[in-house]
């Protein structure tokens, strides 16, 4: 199980239980296993910078990496081939720490069985990792059987956006948490007893034999790290 937040960023009230030295990287993988980088998405970032932050974390620790928005907002999947070369040579440098890659599509865009298709064709002819999808339109509940056939996980995402958002879809190695804090998007904490729920949940579906990911985007306010914490320590009890 990789539990974690989107970025490392650390809730001040937080700090004291993490270190009190080295970066802001190295602080955040003390105490958790993974982490969503989320400003690929709005930027490219070097090979090096990549290479750099896998050497500063332990090496149980994975990466999940969100698709530049180039890709999946500007081009809409269509014809990206060149733009998902650059993309993956540059998180490349990532290596054995690159543990998935996240396609979060925009509300607008709706299911096109042939431009989808080629999408995720061209990416798995670059990419044999984990890769976990964001749909935010509701005809892609009719990509399922696309989904399986490219090992394509579906993220179960709070709040719920489209019909499938609350229950595992595509394909079921993989389940993604993506939770970015409710009633308040991007602020609201989640309280005990849905980490408890949920804990049991990604517990389940790690007894099932997948590998489970739990990402909080709850950033705005420093909920995450709180929420990350203690469902830590609840999957630990």
């Amino acid at each position: 199980m990789f539990i974690g937040c989107a970025g490392w960023s650390l809730g001040r009230e937080y700090w004291p239980q993490f270190p009190a030295e080295g970066t802001h990287l190295q602080r955040y993988a003390a105490r958790f296993n993974g982490v969503e980088i989320n400003s690929s998405f709005y930027r490219p970032h070097r090979r090096q910078t990549y290479e750099r932050w896998a050497a500063s974390v332990p090496e149980g620790f994975r990466f999940s990496v969100k698709v530049p928005k180039h890709i999946t907002h500007e081009l809409r999947l269509a014809d990206s081939a060149e733009a998902l070369d650059e993309f993956l040579g540059q998180c490349g440098g990532l290596g054995d720490r690159l543990g998935c890659l996240l396609v979060q599509l925009p509300p607008s865009l709706a299911f096109d069985q042939r431009i989808a298709e080629a999408f995720f064709a061209d990416l798995r002819q670059r990419f044999d990792g984990t890769v976990v999808l964001e749909p935010r339109h509701e005809s892609w509940v009719a990509a399922e059987p696309m989904l399986m056939a490219y090992r394509i996980a579906q993220a179960l995402v709070d709040p719920s956006r489209i019909s499938t958002d609350s229950s595992a879809y595509g394909w079921m190695d993989v389940r993604y948490w993506r939770l970015h804090g409710s009633p308040r998007i991007y602020h609201s904490a989640y309280d005990v007893s849905y980490l408890q729920r949920l804990a049991q949940d990604m517990q389940s579906a790690a007894a099932e034999g997948a590998t489970v990911w739990c990402i909080f985007d709850n950033t705005a306010s420093g909920a995450a790290s709180g929420n990350a914490l203690t469902l830590a320590e609840l999957i630990q009890a």
